[in-house]
């Protein structure tokens, strides 16, 4: 297959190219800069995109945005993730619903911010769009996505959870305190985290290429867990005592309130039951084995 990614040098898309290509398909990279040839150049800002290079391609992946983690939240910076994710996707949507050769599936970025906050409750995609910021971003995120499904193409939200990888994201974060002996939970631990592999996030994106799923698809493991045990399992892992705990208002000093509670705190207990029942098979289903998969240990 043909696939056009956008954010394909973020930290999913790069991992997304290179499995690509490894299983005999063809990445084909939507860049800012000046394209190298293969490449289709954008202009999200401009409203611009070299559609003609899109003509005939089998699948986009959508992947672009600003990154939530990035940056202390100020109400500039909640515009650019807002708008980082709004503008490029209703870009790329109203070009393929313009295609004469549309693809055969377009598959759009999201995340489990939708939820927001539940507690304990479990999450699915049946579940419907929280009362946070990042919610709100991820409903008109996919809301933006409206010109290619009314164009007829079946397009799949990609809901991703906390994707585990020591290249980047959370994990990247956390490692360095845990390798010393430092490390724990944070607050009181009970909030529930919805994780997954780098490796099965990007094997779920290329299994959903084919699998005939369209709306939103929760990418994350089976296996949810809670932060304490997040901690306690990355200690084993690492066999570093990990009782540590992490009072809640030192991140909500250094982050501000809304991202810390938004990022460390929020309680989403969420099951990926759309990917499981279209026959996706989780390489790392339970944590212990994603960390020692993905720190190799």
């Amino acid at each position: 297959m043909d696939v056009a990614i956008t954010g394909s040098s973020g930290l999913i898309g790069t991992a997304l190219r290179a499995a690509l290509t490894e299983a005999g398909h063809r990445p084909i990279r939507i860049v800012r800069r000046d394209p190298a040839p293969g490449e289709i150049q954008w202009d999200v800002d401009a409203g611009s995109i070299d559609a003609a290079s899109l003509e005939g391609v089998d699948a986009v992946v959508h992947l672009a945005g600003a990154g939530i983690g990035d940056k202390r939240w100020n109400d500039d910076y909640k515009k650019v993730i807002l708008d980082s994710r709004t503008k490029g996707t209703a870009l790329i949507a109203e070009t393929i619903a313009g295609l004469d050769n549309k693809p055969s599936i377009f598959l759009s970025g999201s995340a489990i911010g939708y939820y927001g906050p539940r507690g304990d409750a479990t999450i699915t995609e049946e579940t419907p769009v929280g009362d946070t910021f990042l919610a709100d971003v991820c409903e008109k995120w996919e809301a933006a996505a409206q010109p290619a499904i009314d164009a007829g193409v079946p397009t799949a939200f990609l809901r991703t959870g906390i994707v585990q990888t020591p290249k980047g994201g959370a994990l990247q974060k956390q490692l360095p305190l845990f390798k010393i002996g430092l490390g724990g939970k944070f607050g009181n631990g009970k909030q529930y985290q919805s994780w997954i592999s780098l490796d099965d996030e990007v094997n779920a994106i290329i299994h959903l290429l084919t699998a005939g799923v369209t709306g939103p698809v929760n990418l994350t493991a089976p296996e949810p867990v809670t932060n304490a045990t997040f901690a306690k399992t990355l200690g084993k892992v690492l066999k570093r005592p990990s009782f540590f705990p992490v009072p809640a208002f030192g991140p909500r000093l250094l982050l501000g309130k809304d991202m810390a509670n938004a990022l460390l705190f929020e309680s989403q207990k969420i099951i990926p039951t759309v990917l499981q029942a279209s026959g996706f098979t989780f390489a790392h289903p339970n944590l212990e084995s994603g960390l020692r998969a993905v720190l190799r240990k």
